[in-house]
């Protein structure tokens, strides 16, 4: 038996928000805490904090050398699965050299969860909490503006947050390479 995994854990994209230009999308406005569902969604032009980038200016950080964290989600194998089914989670195409840490998006997450997070903030920057970091996802995903939001809260001071994420990226032409997350600490 084979069972494919698919990205909806963070639920489709509404196929307007890709089409519509920025100019015209509706004023989303920063919640008090962090997003707790309905993450595919329109996002707010503004992370207060940080800062918002679009893709040229991703693009010069990238350039720079800034690194880059996805947050994007991805099922784990179930847990009731027969250990001779295989299981092949749907492929990840990723910004280059960006490292992917899975599932930490979320409005709430466990403790050893938030551990991964900024575990994985500390390697990215060396522990220095001026040094900058951006965080993305796909288009109009709250996952990255929660993790932006939970690094802005942990004291890092140069958190940049890309909304239109991988879609953006190539859409400007941009590569993308294949990516497997970070270990994560519960599997």
């Amino acid at each position: 038996m084979l069972v494919v995994a698919s990205l909806a854990t963070a639920g489709p994209a509404p196929a307007v928000a890709a089409e519509t230009p920025a100019e015209n999308r509706p004023v989303v406005p920063e919640p008090e805490g962090y997003r707790m569902g309905d993450y595919r969604t329109s996002v707010p032009e503004t992370l207060t904090g940080g800062t918002v980038v679009q893709t040229q200016e991703a693009i010069r950080l990238h350039q720079q050398g800034v690194p880059f964290v996805d947050v994007l989600p991805r099922p784990p194998r179930p847990k009731n699965l027969p250990k001779e089914t295989i299981w092949r989670p749907e492929p990840r195409r990723d910004i280059p050299g960006s490292i992917w840490l899975v599932d930490t998006g979320y409005g709430e997450l466990a403790p050893v969860m938030e551990r991964y997070l900024m575990d994985g903030i500390a390697r990215v920057t060396k522990g220095d909490k001026t040094a900058p970091v951006l965080f993305y996802c796909k288009r109009d995903c709250w996952m990255s503006y929660n993790a932006a939001k939970r690094a802005l809260a942990a004291g890092y001071t140069s958190v940049y947050w890309y909304p239109d994420g991988t879609e953006g990226w190539e859409e400007a032409g941009r590569p993308l390479e294949k990516r497997e997350p970070e270990p994560r600490p519960d599997e």
